[in-house]
């Protein structure tokens, strides 16, 4: 049994499970178990059958889809608090062009997808919350998807950069913790040309480029060259 640690609770608190009462909690942490995932592993696979509910304790991850010449596209990135595998739970196929990847060292709740479905069949209020999971995921990949089929390079990488920015503790100043490469990979296209859109960034104020990621200098202007705004959810 997962016991309701401080790190367990306030990501419990920041979920969709957070109105639960605390007796249906713990019968969904009854089967749980703590994952930890190193940064840059892939946490489930392309072409999976498997249902899965997990929990983001620690660390950052990202769900990416892929196009046929290899191509990845970040939609999502999921920080502690966020829900992976919702909509998984009742369908019959599960992850036939998506994958999730850990891209700092992360920590995942993963409760048995049997159990989660059992709580649902029983209880309105767990029910209820799976709904408003999944239709908040659904409405953040509309979003996503039609923002950035019409965005520019540079728009795409300026809104990733934002969705990404993490306060680092030490300095307070927002960084992005992501490479060159990885980046491309996130907003659909090669390394040249997001290195162009970087410098042209970098030239404008908004951003510097350092080894431990890419550190924004100036939010509001990252934002105005982002033609989206700050959309955190996604």
């Amino acid at each position: 049994m997962t016991v309701q640690t401080a790190d367990v609770r306030a990501a419990i608190a920041r979920s969709s499970l957070a109105g639960l009462p605390v007796s249906t909690v713990d019968r969904l942490l009854g089967s749980a178990v703590r994952v930890l995932i190193p940064a840059r592993a892939t946490i489930l696979s392309e072409g999976g059958s498997t249902p899965h509910f997990d929990l983001v304790l620690r660390g950052l991850v990202r769900v990416q889809v892929s196009a046929r010449d290899g191509r990845m596209w970040t939609v999502r990135y999921g920080r502690p608090g966020d829900v992976l595998g919702a909509a998984t739970l009742y369908s019959p196929v599960v992850r036939p062009f998506f994958s999730v990847q850990a891209i700092s060292d992360a920590e995942l709740l993963r409760f048995r997808p049997e159990v989660v479905r059992h709580e649902a069949d029983r209880d309105l209020p767990v029910a209820l919350a799976l709904l408003t999971e999944t239709s908040e995921r659904v409405m953040g990949f509309v979003g996503e998807f039609s923002s950035q089929a019409f965005a520019s390079v540079r728009e795409r990488v300026a809104h990733h950069l934002l969705d990404l920015a993490l306060e680092d503790t030490g300095t307070g100043d927002l960084v992005a913790p992501i490479s060159q490469q990885a980046l491309a990979e996130a907003v659909g296209s090669v390394r040249e040309v997001v290195v162009r859109a970087l410098r042209e960034l970098r030239d404008a104020g908004a951003i510097a480029t350092g080894r431990g990621g890419i550190l924004i200098t100036d939010p509001g202007r990252l934002v105005s060259f982002s033609g989206l705004g700050w959309n955190r959810g996604s």
